[in-house]
């Protein structure tokens, strides 16, 4: 594969990369690094955080005053009313199933680095019951942004699939999961794995997280012994301080783990071209 890393003017195909794993595995670590890498290779990225818990943001390396003035969009009353055409927070209203949600991701994204950065805030878990004009606006949106962009998309999502139906997951070109070497972290990840297969994802890409030793490593080769798994990042204090610290964790960086992430990248964009 030819390295285009720093060359803004190289052409590049549309990219959609969905990145789970369980809360406190390291997945928006992954997805931030990848948005630096894609950012790096001349690619328009829009990193999504779809994660209630909203920590993209800060693994992207923003400043704790700009995460404050993050609004997500399911707190966007103004805007959620605006496109659905109902009161937010009012049961039995009418209001439109497909909004349109076309201009929001680039109007409503903040940028760093380079990096269009969009949060959703909490989307409803499929089941709950609800059909609220928050819910079905962000999910309008979800399938906006896999289907219709022309941009290298990176979405960082909570470890379930409820809120992928099968007619966005056919943008979806890898789905990343990050897993630690661990019983339960493995079975999630199979969970995962079936749920994708079910909605039609054709490529899922295993990530372990946190690794301590060889014995870890190969751990998780021998419990994904079909060539799903990529690699693994190394527990590393630098990544425990760069967040501690509230600093660009790609840019302290040491030669090993930056080597570790950049044949990760390539190796989910092997995937793809495999």
């Amino acid at each position: 594969m030819n390295d285009t890393r720093g060359n803004q003017s190289a052409p590049h195909e549309p990219l959609v990369i969905t990145v789970y794993g369980k809360g406190g595995v390291g997945k928006s670590t992954v997805a931030a690094v990848f948005a630096h890498l894609a950012s790096q290779e001349g690619r328009r990225v829009l990193a999504v955080d779809a994660d209630p818990d909203a920590n993209l943001a800060a693994a992207l390396g923003m400043s704790r005053e700009d995460r404050r003035c993050l609004v997500p969009l399911s707190e966007h009353r103004a805007l959620v009313e605006e496109r659905t055409g109902a009161k937010v927070k009012q049961y039995g209203q009418v209001f439109k199933l497909n909004p349109d949600v076309s201009d929001i991701a680039e109007k409503e994204s903040s940028e760093f680095r380079g990096i269009h950065l969009l949060v959703l805030g909490a989307v409803e878990r499929g089941g709950s019951g609800c059909a609220c004009p928050e819910s079905t606006m962000l999910r309008a949106l979800l399938v906006d942004v896999v289907l219709y962009k022309d941009d290298c998309v990176i979405i960082d999502f909570e470890a379930g699939l409820e809120h992928l139906g099968r007619a966005t997951a056919q943008g979806v070109d890898v789905m990343a999961v990050v897993v630690e070497p661990g019983a339960r972290a493995i079975e999630t990840a199979a969970g995962v794995q079936r749920m994708a297969a079910e909605i039609g994802v054709k490529r899922v890409a295993i990530i372990g997280s946190k690794i301590a030793s060889d014995q870890d490593e190969a751990f998780l080769r021998d419990a994904f012994p079909n060539g799903e798994y990529l690699g693994g990042v190394p527990y590393s204090e630098t990544i425990r301080q760069a967040d501690r610290d509230g600093v660009v964790l790609f840019d302290v960086l040491d030669d090993e783990l930056r080597e570790r992430f950049v044949r990760l990248w390539d190796g989910v964009e092997a995937r793809i071209e495999e």
